[in-house]
């Protein structure tokens, strides 16, 4: 899965088969700019940003096998997992939560049921503050985050800063004992 931009239809999703002809195809495109996608554990589903509502929220749509066919994969369904804006989501590996930031940069979950065909997303959680470096919120900068398989956090902070102390000499000239 990687986002591939188009002068028309902004930032859309493209996917590259792992076996056959390996043929890039389009995923997701349409006139809004959709980014970051990532794959549930089971691959089954795919977790993105997008900015169709007029700001970033987090979006879980079914993977179609027919891939290159976008009537189909849009025809598919989303269903929204964020609720007051959200970017970079990934996955929890067991697949039962999708985390994300806020737009403030607090990192957020969001329960999900994945038993049927029908995503459930429940209520979003907001987790803890990061202190991702550059706020987690630059999309220059990629996703600042991860999730290890036992289910801990791997984070680009921010360093706590000490004040080192300063030493200021006044008058000080070394050409003076010559």
């Amino acid at each position: 899965m990687y986002q591939s931009t188009d002068p028309k239809t902004m930032s859309d999703l493209w996917v590259v088969p792992m076996v056959g002809a390996r043929t890039p195809r389009v995923f997701l495109q349409t006139p809004f700019i959709e980014r970051f996608g990532v794959f549930s554990p089971d691959g089954r589903w795919l977790a993105y940003q997008s900015n169709e509502t007029g700001r970033n929220e987090i979006y879980v749509r079914p993977f179609v096998a027919t891939l290159g066919d976008t009537s189909a994969n849009q025809a598919a369904g989303q269903w929204q997992v964020s609720s007051a804006g959200g970017i970079m989501p990934t996955w929890r590996p067991d697949g039962k939560e999708i985390y994300y930031l806020s737009p403030t940069g607090m990192m957020m979950a969001t329960p999900i049921s994945l038993t049927g065909a029908t995503p459930e997303p429940g209520a979003p959680v907001m987790l803890f503050n990061p202190r991702i470096f550059g706020s987690g919120v630059d999309a220059q900068q990629g996703r600042q985050y991860d999730v290890a398989p036992d289910g801990r956090f791997l984070i680009n902070t921010v360093l706590d800063e000490a004040a080192a102390p300063i030493t200021l000499i006044l008058n000080w000239n070394p050409e003076a004992k010559k």
